[in-house]
């Protein structure tokens, strides 16, 4: 065995180094080791914070909708919205035109842990790419928007 590759620096990758899936995964591990660490905003994890975000440019949205834009599994966001719900973040609402249907909206108290996170998240999102220079990141956010289709949409 190669004395090297017993150093994580040194291990090859190989063709994995030209892996977008590869990549991608690695840019999450890397980014949520520094969220989680004592660099990152506390309070909300990154899963909890996106769908009370997205609750609150959307109000009344429908919880499939919601799993479905943030590629949730069903299972999954149904156990989401009810600890948030139980957490007093989400109240749900199901309609009369649609009794499948379930409408979320952040209560008072939901929409107060927003306004005090989103600082601390929009904050935090600055600092983690700070290996790449403004313009480099500018065109990773570019070109990851693209990739998962909110091309269209612009930041905050």
């Amino acid at each position: 065995m190669d004395v090297s590759a017993r150093r994580p620096d040194k291990v090859q990758v190989g063709e994995l180094a030209g892996s977008l899936g590869f990549l991608l995964r690695l840019a999450q591990l890397h980014a949520f080791e520094d969220f989680f660490s004592d660099h990152g905003p506390r309070g909300l994890k990154p899963g909890e914070f996106s769908v009370l975000w997205v609750i609150a440019c959307n109000p009344g949205i429908r919880q499939s909708a919601l799993g479905q834009r943030l590629m949730i599994k069903r299972a999954h966001m149904t156990k989401l919205v009810r600890a948030l719900e139980d957490a007093n973040l989400v109240s749900r609402e199901i309609p009369d035109a649609d009794r499948r249907a379930v409408e979320l909206t952040l209560t008072p108290n939901g929409r107060q842990a927003v306004d005090k996170a989103s600082d601390a998240f929009f904050g935090y999102e600055e600092t983690t790419g700070a290996p790449l220079s403004l313009k480099e990141r500018a065109q990773l956010i570019a070109l990851l928007q693209k990739y998962v289709g909110l091309a269209e949409e612009t930041g905050r």
